[in-house]
């Protein structure tokens, strides 16, 4: 592997940490890389890696191929960091994000039960579902969630009471299309919340998200679920 390439100071804080290391280890390889080795380097679950690694190409900066194989079987999706020095964030995709949850917004009937329909979906997704013999208790759940939210750029603090958790976000990834489209944003963040807490089969879920409390400061107020027993199955389909 080629000598480790640092990224500007500046271009940490504003693809967020996780996103950042991806892109370094991309960087370093100077040649095209795949999920699980990337996700590997960084500790990250492969799916997480994935979306951080899909982030960066629609940000362009970096290019998904498809690998070139000479032996039979399915050949890999593979990344590399492109050469380019132009910063990616969300303030490349703002403007973006405003006119897709305007448009929600406005045309759907209940824009924040569709959200939150969604934020569930991309919990589940993003979550590392545990193996059928594990117990996830409280505890283990708020881990668990507060590992995904880390990852997407929220950062979470720890939780002081057990028996009520509150997890309080100390930042929030689009805090400005959150100011103008409350409703969406919040509503699609608290289903993400539900889906991590249901696809790790947690007994908790996320009751209520309150946003906003202070500038930099959201609390996600979580509670027992009642009657809760360990789920087994399969995963839903990716």
């Amino acid at each position: 592997m080629s000598e480790q390439v640092l990224i500007d100071p500046e271009t940490r804080p504003v693809l967020g940490e996780s996103r950042a290391r991806v892109l370094e280890v991309l960087r370093a390889a100077g040649e095209p890389v795949g999920v699980q080795d990337v996700a590997d380097q960084v500790g990250l679950h492969s799916n997480t890696a994935r979306f951080h690694l899909d982030g960066l190409v629609d940000a362009g900066l970096a290019e998904r191929q498809v690998e070139e194989r000479s032996q039979p079987g399915r050949p890999r999706t593979v990344y590399l960091a492109t050469a380019t020095d132009v910063p990616a964030g969300q303030r490349s995709y703002r403007l973006l994000a405003e006119m897709l949850t305007g448009l929600v917004a406005d045309t759907l009937p209940d824009p924040g039960k569709a959200a939150e329909t969604a934020g569930e979906a991309w919990g589940r997704y993003l979550a590392d579902r545990p193996a059928p013999s594990q117990r996830v208790d409280a505890a283990e759940g708020v881990r668990r969630l507060s590992a995904v939210l880390t990852d997407a750029g929220f950062a979470p603090d720890q939780v002081e009471d057990a028996d009520r958790p509150v997890i309080p976000l100390r930042h929030c990834p689009f805090r400005e299309v959150a100011e103008q489209h409350r409703d969406v944003v919040c509503s699609l963040h608290l289903g993400l919340m539900r889906g991590v807490l249901q696809e790790v089969r947690a007994p908790l879920r996320a009751d209520r998200l309150e946003p906003f409390v202070e500038p930099s400061l959201c609390l996600a107020h979580l509670a027992p679920v009642k009657g809760h027993a360990a789920r087994t199955g399969g995963r839903r389909g990716r």
